[in-house]
This record gives structure tokens, sequence and C-alpha cells, in this order.
């Protein structure tokens, strides 16, 4: 892919978007950590200056991809919740089927759980201050939108709503740095069967991370 030199908002906004989407696309291919910046200057067709023209560094392409991919997921989850929860069930019936929902919909989206995982310790270093709080508000306000829908369905979380979805995001960062283990660690337990009680999957984990949270922030009766 190649570009002409972007003159209008349009055509800024245009190169803005194929940088997003070549940076989505090998996240497809490769985890977060191994994305570079000359990588993708190459598969974009632009050279590395022109690319920070537009975003001030490979945390800051993924920090916005980030911010994108969570929108989609949001509204994708509205629709999944819809489905998998009835409101005439019991509190504790519909807590097991958000956790269960929750736990579906975000280890079907590992890339999404790998930008988690890399934004604390990786995606918000090398990064201005006006970038962070871009990133920040954006954030929040993502935070509120999950918020709403999951006390849409449980409204008996409460003030809790909020506390439980910032902890499952950062729960499915967490988790997901686990998640395929390497194969040395595969080959361990195959030969030491015992070990494989520390070997995790990603969807049965984040159920019983987001179950144990639910519990937590609950009423009792």
């Amino acid at each position: 892919m190649t570009f002409q030199r972007a003159r209008s908002e349009e055509q800024r906004e245009i190169r803005r978007r194929a940088i997003l989407d070549t940076a989505a696309a090998m996240l497809d291919e490769m985890p977060v950590a191994e994305v570079s910046l000359n990588e993708l200057s190459r598969r974009v067709g632009l050279a590395k200056s022109n690319v920070l023209r537009y975003f001030e560094s490979r945390e800051a392409v993924l920090l916005e991809l980030l911010d994108v991919s969570l929108e989609s997921w949001l509204a994708e989850l509205a629709d999944e919740l819809a489905a998998d929860i009835e409101a005439h069930e019991p509190p504790e019936v519909r807590a097991g089927l958000l956790a269960e929902t929750l736990s579906r919909s975000l280890a079907d989206r590992v890339v999404l759980c790998d930008l988690f995982g890399a934004q604390g310790g990786v995606l918000e270093h090398n990064v201005s201050v006006d970038v962070i709080k871009r990133h920040k508000r954006s954030a929040l306000t993502r935070l509120e939108t999950m918020t709403e829908l999951v006390r849409s369905h449980v409204p008996e979380l409460g003030d809790g709503a909020q506390l439980f979805c910032l902890m499952s995001l950062v729960s499915a960062g967490a988790l997901s740095a686990y998640v395929p283990p390497p194969p040395s660690v595969l080959a361990a337990y195959a030969d030491e069967p015992a070990l494989g009680v520390l070997h995790l999957e990603l969807r049965d984990a984040l159920r019983v991370s987001f179950t144990s949270s639910l519990l937590g922030v609950l009423p009792r009766a």
C-alpha cells in the first residue's frame, strides 16, 4: 500500500485509519510485544517518520486501537447480554449468566485481552501526557457504558457495578498472559500430569474470576 501526501483532513483520517487497521491485522498474527513500529510502517506503506506524524509512538497507536476495540466489543456485548439474560430470573441466576456471557465474550477476543494486559505495563509508557489524558477520558467513557449495561441486567449490583466492570477488564488482561502457555510449559504438563492443575483455560478462569467478584458486590439478602 502506498499513499500520496495527505493534504486534506479526510486524507489524513484515511491515513490514520489505515495505520490502525494495519496494526489490528498484525495483532491477529502476533502478540502486542512483537508489534514494532518498523514493521507497522513497512506494512502500511509509509516511512516511519510519516507514521509518527499521525501517532507519536507505537504505544500511541496501540492505545487508540484498544479504545476502538473496546467500543466495538461493548456494542456486541449489549446484544449478547440481551440474548442470554432473562429479567425475571433471581439476582443470583442473572449474575451467573452475566459471568458466563462476559467470560465467553472476552475469551473469544484474544487481541482485546492482550491489549488490556499490556495497557499498564507497556502501552501507557513512551506516550505524552496529552495522549494519556485522551486515552483515560475515552476509557472512562467506555467504563461508564459497560457499567450501565451490566447494571441494566443486574441492577442489584448498584454502585458496585462500576468496580465489577473495572476489575473484569483488568482480570481479562492479567489472565490472558497465561493463555496459551508456551510449548515448554505444555511439555512440562505432559511430562508431569500433576502440574496440570496450574493450567488455565481463559474462558474458565474468567468465569471463576467474574463469579467471585459478583459474589463480593451483590448485596446480601
